[in-house]
């Protein structure tokens, strides 16, 4: 390999953990990783941060951020509706809650394309804030909404009870 495709290299591997770590607080560690797949198709790859090890049990109480870096162009629309539908099949939600979280969502996430990163942030007890590219895309001061949007990862009853477990730690 020649200096000019490392060195572009390089360049691109920098701005992408630049924009990880300006949405990832001071001080967090990396727990765990893994990788989505759809019908063999790699979808994004996860990572987990967090100040301290959590627990599977504790972690949807804990502080933690979600990044989650695309493999593939998907439009904003389908990750709201995907997201909706995973809240909705993990558990009885009122219809204004819904209604209210998808449009919230719509403004929130942009679509992305292959190399982009999506960050969420969970705060307990207070909600969670949104990171597209290390830049703020929005707040949602809703714990309930937090703690349901996360759970599409690490709830024990994730359809992706793999992912959950490296995102966790385990190897």
């Amino acid at each position: 390999m020649s200096a000019r495709p490392r060195h572009l290299l390089l360049a691109a591997l920098l701005c992408w953990a630049g924009a990880a770590w300006a949405a990832v607080p001071d001080g967090w560690r990396l727990v765990g990783t893994g990788e989505m797949r759809w019908f063999g198709f790699k979808l994004y790859d996860a990572r987990l941060w967090a100040p301290e090890t959590p627990t599977a049990d504790t972690i949807l109480e804990s502080a933690f951020a979600l990044e989650l870096r695309y493999a593939r162009e998907i439009p904003s629309q389908r990750l709201v509706d995907a997201s909706i539908e995973e809240i909705e099949r993990l558990g009885a939600i009122p219809a204004k809650h819904l209604v209210a979280w998808r449009q919230t969502l719509t403004r929130i996430f942009p679509d992305v394309r292959s190399g982009e990163t999506i960050i969420g942030v969970h705060h307990p007890e207070r909600g969670a804030e949104f990171f597209h590219q290390g830049q703020l895309t929005g707040r949602i001061a809703d714990n309930s909404f937090a703690r349901r949007f996360f759970a599409i990862w690490l709830d024990p009853r994730t359809r992706e009870p793999d992912l959950r477990a490296r995102l966790l730690g385990a190897s």
